[in-house]
């Protein structure tokens, strides 16, 4: 049976020599397929493939040698606010805040952008330099139209920092090739942004559970996300004063809440705990009144409500009641959730962001 080629990895064109060169140091044949021949080093993603029988081997090494690298681009860089985005929405809101939140954490803003490119025909006779020209010419289009776009979006945003509707902060756009929560995630795990920020649809006029990039990349970030409806009425982090934290009586509960009023302290904050469930026992309002007893003891300026509320899996209860107390954001810490788990028997987390037009903060304890 004929060992076809198959694809190891899709990397930078600086990257992927770098892999090339240690794997055929181990004795794997390596090629890299480039779609722009002309200027490979122009390229966003190119292909790194190998034979069928040395990908076990070559998994792991690539493992092992991009594991060295992360380690050494986490301990050199800066802190990150990280802003996913897609040109067809709009996305203004989205980088007010994300810059908002970068100048209060004294951050760098990375800007992220992911294209899916076409599916590319391979000859039979596995020979990478033969690929539709059709194919190669809708990525460069697509490339070309996303690097246009990214240009104008750097000189408006240039134009706004000089008018001063910006913090003047460094920023710089991220282009990557592929599925957007895929990316999104993989950035996070590989270099550690200390937010997330990103723009949601809001509330769906349906009741079904449509996949969202937001709700998954909530559901299994290793860092905070803050999310927001494109409709919310929200412009700047420093007029939020009423926060609900959704909480499960759990400790890490306690280091979630810390995490949120350490970024959204201003002065006449109030923090709504709040505790969904179906069941009113007495030990959840003894549980509840001791979150607010510690947190005013420990935080004497902020302003504390508690309530029990019912049907912990119906949204729309919860909706109903930030709509009641006029609260502006919800936060909550949200466990990271398998595949499988967020298919089959989503998330809360997940539930609300496609089904609020409430501003919301996941936080990862």
């Amino acid at each position: 049976m004929e060992d076809k080629l198959v694809t190891l990895a899709i990397r930078t064109y600086q990257r992927a020599q770098m892999i090339k060169s240690v794997l055929e140091e181990n004795g794997i044949d390596t090629v890299i397929h480039n779609l722009n021949l002309e200027q490979p080093e122009m390229a966003v993603g190119v292909r790194v493939r190998i034979r069928q029988s040395d990908l076990p081997r070559a998994l792991k090494l690539v493992e092992d040698i991009e594991s060295e690298w992360t380690k050494d681009e986490i301990q050199s860089q800066e802190a990150e606010v990280l802003i996913p985005f897609d040109f067809a929405d709009p996305v203004d809101k989205t980088i007010d805040l994300g810059f908002s939140f970068a100048e209060r954490l004294n951050a760098e803003v990375v800007l992220m952008y992911v294209y899916f490119s076409p599916a590319f025909t391979i000859s039979a006779h596995n020979d990478l330099n033969t690929y539709s020209i059709s194919d190669s010419e809708l990525l460069r289009r697509i490339i070309g139209t996303a690097k246009a776009d990214m240009e104008n979006m750097t000189n408006r945003i240039n134009t706004r920092i000089a008018n001063g509707e910006l913090p003047d902060l460094p920023f710089r756009f991220e282009l990557r090739e592929g599925v957007p929560e895929d990316q999104i995630l993989d950035y996070c795990k590989k270099n550690k942004p200390v937010l997330v920020v990103m723009g949601t649809h809001g509330k769906k006029i349906t009741a079904e559970l449509i996949g969202s990039v937001t709700a998954d990349v909530m559901e299994s970030s290793q860092v905070p996300v803050f999310a927001v409806p494109n409709i919310a009425p929200l412009d700047a982090i420093d007029t939020l004063k009423r926060i609900a934290f959704l909480t499960n009586f759990d400790q890490k509960d306690l280091i979630a809440i810390d995490k949120t009023i350490e970024l959204f302290n201003s002065d006449n904050l109030e923090i709504y705990f709040i505790h969904a469930s179906e069941k009113n026992e007495n030990w959840n309002e003894v549980i509840l009144s001791g979150i607010k007893s510690y947190f005013a003891s420990h935080y004497p300026g902020l302003i504390t409500h508690y309530a029990l509320i019912g049907s912990p899996d119906n949204p729309d209860v919860i909706e109903d009641y930030l709509k009641q107390k006029k609260v502006e954001l919800l936060a909550l810490n949200s466990r990271r959730r398998k595949l499988f788990s967020r298919l089959f028997n989503p998330g809360l987390a997940y539930k609300m962001v496609l089904n609020s037009d409430t501003p919301m903060f996941v936080t990862h304890v």
